[in-house]
Protein backbone atom coordinates (compact mmCIF):
# COMPACT_ATOMS: atom_id res chain seq x y z
CA UNK A 1 0.00 0.00 0.00
CA UNK A 2 1.61 3.26 -0.99
CA UNK A 3 2.75 5.89 1.98
CA UNK A 4 -0.04 8.05 1.05
CA UNK A 5 -3.24 5.92 1.85
CA UNK A 6 -2.14 4.74 5.37
CA UNK A 7 -4.40 5.22 7.81
CA UNK A 8 -3.47 7.79 10.39
CA UNK A 9 -4.80 10.20 12.83
CA UNK A 10 -5.63 13.64 10.79
CA UNK A 11 -6.56 16.71 12.04
CA UNK A 12 -9.24 18.78 10.20
CA UNK A 13 -7.83 21.90 10.46
CA UNK A 14 -4.24 20.25 9.44
CA UNK A 15 -4.64 20.98 5.49
CA UNK A 16 -5.12 24.17 4.14
CA UNK A 17 -5.38 25.04 1.05
CA UNK A 18 -6.86 23.84 -2.30
CA UNK A 19 -8.05 20.44 -2.45
CA UNK A 20 -7.05 17.63 -4.70
CA UNK A 21 -8.37 14.07 -5.70
CA UNK A 22 -5.61 12.45 -3.92
CA UNK A 23 -5.63 14.10 -0.90
CA UNK A 24 -9.73 13.37 -0.57
CA UNK A 25 -9.11 9.71 -1.54
CA UNK A 26 -6.97 9.69 1.34
CA UNK A 27 -9.57 11.41 4.12
CA UNK A 28 -12.13 8.95 2.79
CA UNK A 29 -10.12 5.78 3.66
CA UNK A 30 -9.03 7.00 7.07
CA UNK A 31 -12.10 7.81 7.49
CA UNK A 32 -13.85 4.49 6.83
CA UNK A 33 -15.74 6.07 3.86
CA UNK A 34 -14.48 3.62 1.32
CA UNK A 35 -12.29 0.71 1.52
CA UNK A 36 -8.79 0.47 0.90
CA UNK A 37 -9.22 -1.83 -2.39
CA UNK A 38 -11.67 0.97 -3.41
CA UNK A 39 -9.09 3.76 -3.20
CA UNK A 40 -6.45 1.96 -4.83
CA UNK A 41 -8.93 1.60 -7.40
CA UNK A 42 -9.76 5.18 -7.87
CA UNK A 43 -6.41 6.27 -7.66
CA UNK A 44 -5.84 3.93 -10.75
CA UNK A 45 -8.39 5.52 -12.74
CA UNK A 46 -7.71 9.21 -11.61
CA UNK A 47 -4.17 8.92 -12.54
CA UNK A 48 -4.81 7.80 -15.99
CA UNK A 49 -4.89 11.35 -17.19
CA UNK A 50 -5.24 14.80 -15.75
CA UNK A 51 -8.47 16.95 -15.37
CA UNK A 52 -9.26 20.46 -14.68
CA UNK A 53 -12.26 19.19 -13.02
CA UNK A 54 -13.20 19.92 -9.40
CA UNK A 55 -11.81 17.03 -7.34
CA UNK A 56 -15.17 16.15 -6.00
CA UNK A 57 -16.72 16.18 -9.47
CA UNK A 58 -13.99 13.75 -10.62
CA UNK A 59 -13.97 11.24 -7.95
CA UNK A 60 -17.85 11.22 -8.46
CA UNK A 61 -17.19 10.34 -11.90
CA UNK A 62 -15.67 7.48 -11.06
CA UNK A 63 -18.25 5.71 -9.19
CA UNK A 64 -16.67 4.50 -6.34
CA UNK A 65 -18.13 2.64 -3.65
CA UNK A 66 -19.49 2.89 0.63
CA UNK A 67 -17.65 1.00 2.48
CA UNK A 68 -20.90 0.50 4.70
CA UNK A 69 -23.47 -0.59 2.34
CA UNK A 70 -21.60 -0.50 -1.30
CA UNK A 71 -24.07 2.46 -2.43
CA UNK A 72 -22.45 4.78 -5.17
CA UNK A 73 -20.78 8.17 -3.88
CA UNK A 74 -22.69 10.79 -6.13
CA UNK A 75 -21.59 14.31 -5.68
CA UNK A 76 -23.82 15.03 -3.37
CA UNK A 77 -22.75 12.16 -1.23
CA UNK A 78 -19.10 13.44 -1.30
CA UNK A 79 -19.81 17.04 -0.63
CA UNK A 80 -21.68 16.38 2.34
CA UNK A 81 -18.99 14.24 3.90
CA UNK A 82 -16.67 17.08 2.61
CA UNK A 83 -18.61 19.45 5.23
CA UNK A 84 -18.80 16.98 7.91
CA UNK A 85 -15.35 16.64 7.74
CA UNK A 86 -14.47 20.29 7.29
CA UNK A 87 -16.54 21.20 10.40
CA UNK A 88 -19.20 23.32 8.00
CA UNK A 89 -22.85 23.03 7.15
CA UNK A 90 -23.35 21.44 3.82
CA UNK A 91 -26.02 23.55 1.62
CA UNK A 92 -28.02 22.25 -1.32
CA UNK A 93 -28.95 25.44 -3.33
CA UNK A 94 -32.61 26.39 -3.55
CA UNK A 95 -32.31 28.91 -6.30
CA UNK A 96 -35.95 29.71 -5.70
CA UNK A 97 -34.88 30.78 -2.04
CA UNK A 98 -31.82 33.09 -2.93
CA UNK A 99 -32.93 36.62 -3.29
CA UNK A 100 -30.88 37.47 -6.59
CA UNK A 101 -30.60 41.12 -6.45
CA UNK A 102 -28.91 41.15 -3.11
CA UNK A 103 -26.39 38.23 -3.21
CA UNK A 104 -25.56 39.58 -6.16
CA UNK A 105 -24.81 43.27 -4.61
CA UNK A 106 -22.06 41.21 -2.13
CA UNK A 107 -19.17 40.90 -4.41
CA UNK A 108 -18.87 41.22 -8.36
CA UNK A 109 -19.27 38.03 -11.00
CA UNK A 110 -15.53 37.80 -11.47
CA UNK A 111 -14.53 38.00 -7.82
CA UNK A 112 -16.50 35.06 -7.00
CA UNK A 113 -15.55 32.95 -10.41
CA UNK A 114 -11.78 33.86 -9.37
CA UNK A 115 -12.66 32.19 -5.71
CA UNK A 116 -15.41 30.11 -6.89
CA UNK A 117 -17.74 30.95 -3.84
CA UNK A 118 -20.96 31.96 -4.12
CA UNK A 119 -22.94 34.40 -1.76
CA UNK A 120 -26.11 32.76 -1.14
CA UNK A 121 -27.89 34.71 1.45
CA UNK A 122 -27.50 38.48 3.12
CA UNK A 123 -29.00 39.08 6.40
CA UNK A 124 -28.42 42.01 7.89
CA UNK A 125 -25.34 41.30 10.22
CA UNK A 126 -24.01 38.35 8.39
CA UNK A 127 -23.64 36.72 4.47
CA UNK A 128 -23.52 32.99 3.73
CA UNK A 129 -21.23 32.06 1.00
CA UNK A 130 -21.17 28.90 -0.46
CA UNK A 131 -17.80 27.21 -1.43
CA UNK A 132 -16.54 23.79 -2.40
CA UNK A 133 -12.88 24.25 -1.04
CA UNK A 134 -13.64 24.82 2.46
CA UNK A 135 -9.91 24.97 3.53
CA UNK A 136 -9.33 27.89 1.64
CA UNK A 137 -10.33 31.23 3.59
CA UNK A 138 -8.03 33.76 1.89
CA UNK A 139 -11.07 35.93 0.81
CA UNK A 140 -13.28 35.76 3.70
CA UNK A 141 -11.99 39.15 5.07
CA UNK A 142 -12.09 41.14 2.03
CA UNK A 143 -15.45 39.81 1.52
CA UNK A 144 -16.57 41.18 5.49
CA UNK A 145 -14.65 44.33 4.92
CA UNK A 146 -16.62 45.11 1.59
CA UNK A 147 -20.10 44.18 2.86
CA UNK A 148 -19.07 44.97 6.31
CA UNK A 149 -21.00 41.87 7.43
CA UNK A 150 -19.17 38.66 9.20
CA UNK A 151 -19.17 35.78 6.23
CA UNK A 152 -20.20 32.19 7.29
CA UNK A 153 -19.05 29.75 5.03
CA UNK A 154 -21.10 26.66 3.63
CA UNK A 155 -19.69 23.92 1.76
CA UNK A 156 -21.52 22.99 -1.83
CA UNK A 157 -21.50 21.07 -4.96
CA UNK A 158 -18.72 22.67 -6.98
CA UNK A 159 -21.35 22.08 -10.19
CA UNK A 160 -23.93 23.62 -8.62
CA UNK A 161 -21.50 26.92 -7.96
CA UNK A 162 -20.63 26.82 -11.19
CA UNK A 163 -23.99 26.81 -12.33
CA UNK A 164 -26.07 29.11 -10.61
CA UNK A 165 -22.90 32.01 -10.44
CA UNK A 166 -23.33 32.30 -13.96
CA UNK A 167 -26.91 32.46 -13.97
CA UNK A 168 -27.80 34.55 -10.73
CA UNK A 169 -25.36 37.23 -11.66
CA UNK A 170 -26.28 37.34 -15.96
CA UNK A 171 -29.57 38.03 -14.69
CA UNK A 172 -28.89 40.76 -11.67
CA UNK A 173 -26.74 42.17 -15.00
CA UNK A 174 -29.65 42.35 -16.97
CA UNK A 175 -32.08 43.63 -14.26
CA UNK A 176 -29.67 46.52 -14.29
CA UNK A 177 -29.16 47.15 -18.05
CA UNK A 178 -32.84 47.30 -17.79
CA UNK A 179 -33.13 50.10 -15.45
CA UNK A 180 -30.77 52.17 -16.68
CA UNK A 181 -32.28 51.53 -20.31
CA UNK A 182 -35.40 53.50 -18.95
CA UNK A 183 -37.38 50.85 -17.04
CA UNK A 184 -37.77 53.33 -14.58
CA UNK A 185 -39.86 55.40 -16.55
CA UNK A 186 -42.40 53.01 -17.43
CA UNK A 187 -43.60 54.69 -20.90
CA UNK A 188 -40.55 54.64 -22.88
CA UNK A 189 -40.13 51.40 -22.45
CA UNK A 190 -44.02 50.39 -23.67
CA UNK A 191 -43.28 52.68 -26.57
CA UNK A 192 -40.02 51.29 -27.68
CA UNK A 193 -41.52 47.37 -27.14
CA UNK A 194 -44.69 48.64 -29.53
CA UNK A 195 -42.51 50.24 -32.32
CA UNK A 196 -40.28 47.31 -32.31
CA UNK A 197 -43.10 44.90 -32.46
CA UNK A 198 -44.52 46.65 -35.26
CA UNK A 199 -41.34 46.46 -37.32
CA UNK A 200 -38.44 44.02 -38.08
CA UNK A 201 -35.98 46.22 -36.74
CA UNK A 202 -33.09 44.30 -34.63
CA UNK A 203 -32.80 45.25 -30.93
CA UNK A 204 -31.00 47.62 -29.06
CA UNK A 205 -28.34 46.74 -26.74
CA UNK A 206 -31.14 48.37 -24.27
CA UNK A 207 -33.99 46.70 -25.19
CA UNK A 208 -31.56 43.38 -25.44
CA UNK A 209 -31.16 43.44 -21.46
CA UNK A 210 -35.35 43.13 -21.24
CA UNK A 211 -35.46 40.24 -23.93
CA UNK A 212 -32.67 38.38 -21.63
CA UNK A 213 -34.54 38.56 -18.72
CA UNK A 214 -37.67 37.37 -20.07
CA UNK A 215 -35.66 34.58 -22.27
CA UNK A 216 -34.10 34.07 -18.10
CA UNK A 217 -37.69 33.69 -16.82
CA UNK A 218 -38.70 31.41 -19.10
CA UNK A 219 -35.84 29.58 -18.58
CA UNK A 220 -35.57 29.18 -15.63
CA UNK A 221 -38.98 28.32 -15.07
CA UNK A 222 -38.94 25.19 -16.95
CA UNK A 223 -36.01 24.08 -15.31
CA UNK A 224 -37.78 24.26 -11.99
CA UNK A 225 -41.05 22.75 -13.60
CA UNK A 226 -43.16 24.80 -12.60
CA UNK A 227 -47.01 25.33 -14.18
CA UNK A 228 -47.54 28.84 -13.55
CA UNK A 229 -45.27 32.09 -13.63
CA UNK A 230 -46.70 35.33 -12.11
CA UNK A 231 -45.56 38.99 -12.47
CA UNK A 232 -47.57 40.38 -10.00
CA UNK A 233 -47.02 44.48 -9.74
CA UNK A 234 -46.82 45.88 -5.75
CA UNK A 235 -46.82 49.43 -4.69
CA UNK A 236 -42.94 49.69 -4.66
CA UNK A 237 -41.38 46.37 -6.63
CA UNK A 238 -42.95 43.86 -8.70
CA UNK A 239 -42.72 40.51 -7.35
CA UNK A 240 -42.29 37.40 -10.02
CA UNK A 241 -43.32 33.70 -8.21
CA UNK A 242 -43.13 30.36 -9.47
CA UNK A 243 -46.10 27.63 -8.79
CA UNK A 244 -44.56 25.09 -8.31
CA UNK A 245 -46.32 21.47 -7.07
CA UNK A 246 -49.03 23.68 -6.52
CA UNK A 247 -47.28 26.31 -4.30
CA UNK A 248 -46.17 29.25 -5.26
CA UNK A 249 -42.66 30.48 -4.26
CA UNK A 250 -41.21 34.13 -4.23
CA UNK A 251 -38.47 34.30 -7.33
CA UNK A 252 -37.16 36.98 -7.64
CA UNK A 253 -38.23 40.99 -6.88
CA UNK A 254 -37.46 44.16 -9.35
CA UNK A 255 -38.32 47.83 -9.84
CA UNK A 256 -41.44 48.21 -10.96
CA UNK A 257 -40.43 50.00 -14.84
CA UNK A 258 -38.56 46.70 -15.53
CA UNK A 259 -41.88 44.51 -14.40
CA UNK A 260 -43.53 46.69 -16.83
CA UNK A 261 -40.80 46.67 -19.87
CA UNK A 262 -41.28 42.12 -19.19
CA UNK A 263 -45.13 42.31 -18.85
CA UNK A 264 -44.98 44.35 -22.30
CA UNK A 265 -42.45 42.15 -24.17
CA UNK A 266 -44.83 38.89 -23.23
CA UNK A 267 -48.06 40.92 -24.34
CA UNK A 268 -46.41 41.19 -27.55
CA UNK A 269 -45.29 38.10 -28.20
CA UNK A 270 -48.60 36.62 -27.34
CA UNK A 271 -50.12 39.28 -30.04
CA UNK A 272 -52.04 41.21 -26.78
CA UNK A 273 -52.45 44.76 -27.25
CA UNK A 274 -50.08 46.31 -25.23
CA UNK A 275 -51.73 50.08 -24.67
CA UNK A 276 -54.58 48.63 -23.31
CA UNK A 277 -54.10 48.09 -19.35
CA UNK A 278 -57.67 48.36 -18.14
CA UNK A 279 -59.01 45.31 -19.26
CA UNK A 280 -58.38 41.72 -18.93
CA UNK A 281 -56.33 40.37 -21.69
CA UNK A 282 -55.70 36.45 -22.91
CA UNK A 283 -53.08 35.55 -25.45
CA UNK A 284 -50.84 32.77 -26.27
CA UNK A 285 -46.83 32.17 -26.77
CA UNK A 286 -45.13 29.35 -28.27
CA UNK A 287 -41.34 28.59 -27.11
CA UNK A 288 -38.56 25.82 -26.50
CA UNK A 289 -37.74 24.31 -23.22
CA UNK A 290 -33.95 23.47 -22.49
CA UNK A 291 -34.20 20.35 -24.57
CA UNK A 292 -35.46 22.03 -27.46
CA UNK A 293 -38.89 20.69 -27.30
CA UNK A 294 -41.89 23.14 -27.98
CA UNK A 295 -43.71 24.16 -25.15
CA UNK A 296 -46.89 26.47 -25.08
CA UNK A 297 -47.71 29.26 -22.69
CA UNK A 298 -51.83 30.73 -22.09
CA UNK A 299 -51.57 34.32 -20.76
CA UNK A 300 -53.78 35.81 -18.98
CA UNK A 301 -54.01 39.67 -17.75
CA UNK A 302 -55.92 41.40 -15.00
CA UNK A 303 -56.12 45.31 -13.92
CA UNK A 304 -54.67 45.54 -10.23
CA UNK A 305 -54.49 48.44 -8.15
CA UNK A 306 -50.87 48.95 -8.71
CA UNK A 307 -50.55 47.74 -12.30
CA UNK A 308 -51.52 44.44 -15.14
CA UNK A 309 -50.82 41.40 -12.94
CA UNK A 310 -49.88 38.83 -15.65
CA UNK A 311 -49.87 34.46 -14.96
CA UNK A 312 -48.81 32.16 -17.47
CA UNK A 313 -49.71 29.15 -17.41
CA UNK A 314 -46.69 26.39 -18.66
CA UNK A 315 -47.97 23.20 -21.19
CA UNK A 316 -44.59 21.72 -21.32
CA UNK A 317 -45.31 18.54 -23.06
CA UNK A 318 -42.60 16.25 -21.01
CA UNK A 319 -44.82 17.34 -18.27
CA UNK A 320 -48.28 17.56 -19.69
CA UNK A 321 -48.88 14.13 -20.39
CA UNK A 322 -47.83 11.47 -18.23
CA UNK A 323 -48.85 7.25 -18.21
CA UNK A 324 -50.76 6.83 -14.72
CA UNK A 325 -48.06 5.43 -12.80
CA UNK A 326 -46.47 8.56 -13.54
CA UNK A 327 -49.09 10.76 -11.56
CA UNK A 328 -48.42 9.85 -8.21
CA UNK A 329 -51.99 8.88 -6.56
CA UNK A 330 -51.33 6.64 -3.87
CA UNK A 331 -51.82 3.00 -4.28
CA UNK A 332 -55.11 2.19 -3.15
CA UNK A 333 -56.44 5.78 -5.02
CA UNK A 334 -54.58 4.70 -7.89
CA UNK A 335 -56.19 1.36 -8.20
CA UNK A 336 -59.81 2.93 -7.56
CA UNK A 337 -58.64 5.38 -10.56
CA UNK A 338 -58.21 2.55 -12.57
CA UNK A 339 -61.46 0.80 -11.98
CA UNK A 340 -63.42 4.27 -12.53
CA UNK A 341 -61.99 4.76 -16.28
CA UNK A 342 -62.44 1.37 -17.15
CA UNK A 343 -66.22 1.51 -16.29
CA UNK A 344 -68.08 1.16 -20.19
CA UNK A 345 -70.56 3.64 -18.90
CA UNK A 346 -71.18 6.86 -16.15
CA UNK A 347 -69.40 10.31 -15.66
CA UNK A 348 -66.72 11.39 -13.78
CA UNK A 349 -66.21 14.82 -11.85
CA UNK A 350 -62.75 16.49 -11.33
CA UNK A 351 -62.19 18.90 -9.29
CA UNK A 352 -59.41 21.01 -7.54
CA UNK A 353 -57.80 24.36 -7.22
CA UNK A 354 -55.66 26.18 -9.83
CA UNK A 355 -52.18 23.64 -10.29
CA UNK A 356 -53.58 20.80 -8.63
CA UNK A 357 -52.95 18.46 -11.50
CA UNK A 358 -56.54 18.92 -12.68
CA UNK A 359 -55.42 18.92 -16.87
CA UNK A 360 -52.41 16.57 -16.37
CA UNK A 361 -54.82 13.57 -14.46
CA UNK A 362 -57.26 13.81 -17.20
CA UNK A 363 -55.41 14.20 -20.21
CA UNK A 364 -52.67 11.40 -19.32
CA UNK A 365 -56.15 9.43 -18.81
CA UNK A 366 -57.68 9.71 -21.65
CA UNK A 367 -54.37 9.31 -24.09
CA UNK A 368 -54.93 6.35 -22.07
CA UNK A 369 -58.32 5.20 -23.74
CA UNK A 370 -57.66 7.14 -26.97
CA UNK A 371 -57.13 3.98 -28.96
CA UNK A 372 -58.11 3.60 -32.64
CA UNK A 373 -61.31 1.65 -31.42
CA UNK A 374 -63.25 4.71 -29.80
CA UNK A 375 -63.28 8.25 -30.17
CA UNK A 376 -62.76 10.90 -27.59
CA UNK A 377 -63.83 14.32 -27.84
CA UNK A 378 -62.85 17.68 -25.95
CA UNK A 379 -65.22 20.68 -25.41
CA UNK A 380 -62.66 23.12 -23.60
CA UNK A 381 -61.71 26.52 -22.67
CA UNK A 382 -59.35 26.90 -24.09
CA UNK A 383 -57.68 23.98 -25.59
CA UNK A 384 -54.63 23.70 -23.12
CA UNK A 385 -52.71 20.85 -25.19
CA UNK A 386 -52.85 19.35 -28.49
CA UNK A 387 -53.59 16.06 -28.75
CA UNK A 388 -53.03 14.31 -31.49
CA UNK A 389 -55.47 11.03 -30.65
CA UNK A 390 -58.32 13.70 -29.62
CA UNK A 391 -61.19 14.88 -31.78
CA UNK A 392 -60.98 18.63 -29.51
CA UNK A 393 -63.09 21.54 -29.52
CA UNK A 394 -62.39 25.22 -28.00
CA UNK A 395 -65.63 27.78 -27.02
CA UNK A 396 -65.91 30.89 -28.07
CA UNK A 397 -68.34 32.97 -26.67
CA UNK A 398 -68.05 35.85 -29.05
CA UNK A 399 -69.28 33.87 -31.53
CA UNK A 400 -71.91 32.44 -28.80
CA UNK A 401 -70.93 28.90 -29.08
CA UNK A 402 -70.73 27.88 -25.76
CA UNK A 403 -69.93 24.30 -23.08
CA UNK A 404 -73.17 23.44 -23.81
CA UNK A 405 -73.90 24.07 -27.32
CA UNK A 406 -70.57 22.35 -27.86
CA UNK A 407 -71.54 19.45 -25.90
CA UNK A 408 -74.98 18.71 -27.32
CA UNK A 409 -72.76 19.50 -31.46
CA UNK A 410 -70.61 16.62 -29.78
CA UNK A 411 -73.73 14.55 -29.21
CA UNK A 412 -74.26 14.34 -32.64
CA UNK A 413 -70.64 12.85 -33.60
CA UNK A 414 -70.96 9.63 -32.59
CA UNK A 415 -68.69 10.01 -29.29
CA UNK A 416 -67.70 7.49 -27.27
CA UNK A 417 -65.62 9.20 -24.54
CA UNK A 418 -66.54 13.14 -23.95
CA UNK A 419 -64.11 15.71 -21.66
CA UNK A 420 -66.27 18.84 -20.75
CA UNK A 421 -63.93 21.52 -19.66
CA UNK A 422 -66.04 23.43 -17.55
CA UNK A 423 -69.35 22.86 -16.36
CA UNK A 424 -70.05 26.46 -16.19
CA UNK A 425 -73.51 26.32 -15.97
CA UNK A 426 -76.97 24.44 -15.35
CA UNK A 427 -77.83 23.82 -19.23
CA UNK A 428 -73.93 22.50 -19.17
CA UNK A 429 -74.62 20.30 -15.80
Amino acid sequence: MSAQLKPRSLSKSEHLGPLSWRLLVEWMQADGVISEEEAQRTIARCAQAESAQHPLLRLANVSMRRASDNKALDVELLTQWLAGRAGLDYLRIDPLKVDVGKVADTMSAAYAERHKVLPVQVLPNEVVVATAEPYVSDWVAEVERQTRRSVRRVVASPGEIHRYTAEFFALAKSVRSAMKSGGNSGGASFEQLVELGKSNKQLDANDQSVVQVVDWLWQYAFDQRASDIHLEPRREQGVIRFRIDGVLHPVYQMPMGVLNAMTARIKLLGRMDVIEKRRPQDGRIKTRNPSGDEVEMRISTLPTAFGEKMVMRIFDPDNAVKSLDELGFPPHDAVRWEQLVKRPHGIILVTGPTGSGKTTTLYSTLKRVATEEVNVSTVEDPIEMIEPAFNQTQVQPQLDFNFAQGLRALMRQDPDIIMVGEIRDLETA
